[in-house]
């Protein structure tokens, strides 16, 4: 990776950028730049299916914050069901890097019979490279298609805030790796709020434990046990979709508190992040 720090005036012209040293280069510009934006960095990225440049702007606009709104949905992420949401939908989880991982070792024995240095040797290392690139490709595409689906009928989306390096040290580590949960969430969250949807992030102790109907603690739950069964009201559903009803509850109180505060005046913005009260 290289950074270019400082650039010139008028630094692009005809999809061209004019870098430090180097001086004008094409590139494919991927959308329209504002007429009232200043390029203060280019960083120029090398991949394996080429080169990338990656443009910083300073645009001086003014960013509202988005005051919590229409319906709430609440999320919650697994291995099983990828999303369960508490109106009842449940999306099966693409195992990508898993379906690619056969081909992937096929790969990686082709490169171990090559001599090492030699130019088939760079060439399967390629071919390895791309396929990578493919899946995170693939996983990234489908993660920005599901938040927007997500946010075309939700007001408010609460999601778990997980402790994701501990997941991904777990016995399921490489499953839950392969499912990419921080790339969902940060995705999830800039597609709330270029749709003007509000976004927070809640506890997320104990959300398989408690009925969403009468708030009963039910206790710990088998992974193979995936329906939610309260012995104090009846109340049966999905495990997951429990987990997302529980979700949206600590998310509900996180703003009526959030709503409270602003009505009295304590404070003018937002908080990006803020934990509801503990059941």
């Amino acid at each position: 990776m290289i950074v270019f720090p400082q650039m010139g005036v008028e630094p692009i012209k005809n999809s061209a950028v004019k870098l430090p040293k180097i001086g004008w280069v094409q590139f494919r510009q991927s959308r329209e730049i504002p007429s009232d934006a200043i390029l203060k960095q280019v960083r120029v990225v090398k991949r394996v299916s080429g080169w990338y440049a990656m443009l910083a702007l300073q645009w001086d606009v003014s960013i509202p914050d988005i005051i919590p709104h229409g319906n709430p949905v609440g999320l919650d992420v697994g291995l099983t069901n990828f999303i369960a949401t508490s109106d009842g939908l449940l999306i099966k989880r693409p195992k990508f890097f898993i379906d690619a991982e056969r081909k992937l070792k096929l790969l990686q024995q082709s490169v171990s019979r090559k001599r090492i240095g030699s130019n088939n040797w760079k060439k399967a290392q390629k071919k390895v490279a791309l396929l990578h690139e493919y899946v995170a490709n693939c996983r990234k595409d489908w993660h920005r298609k599901l938040s927007h689906k997500i946010c075309n009928d939700a007001g408010m989306v609460f999601v778990e805030n997980l402790n994701l390096v501990g997941l991904s040290r777990g016995i399921l580590g490489k499953h839950c790796l392969d499912a990419g949960f921080g790339q969902f969430f940060n995705i999830l969250e800039q597609t709330c709020f270029k749709r003007d949807v509000y976004f927070q992030k809640v506890d997320a102790r104990k959300t398989s434990q408690i009925c969403p109907n009468c708030g009963t603690e039910t206790g710990k739950k088998d992974l193979s046990e995936r329906t939610h069964s309260c012995s104090s009201c009846g109340y049966i559903t999905d495990r997951d979709v429990a987990s997302a009803q529980v979700v949206l509850i600590r998310g509900l109180a996180a703003v009526g508190h959030t709503v409270k505060m602003l009505a009295e005046g304590k404070f003018i913005g937002i908080p990006v992040k803020q934990e509801s009260p503990g059941f």
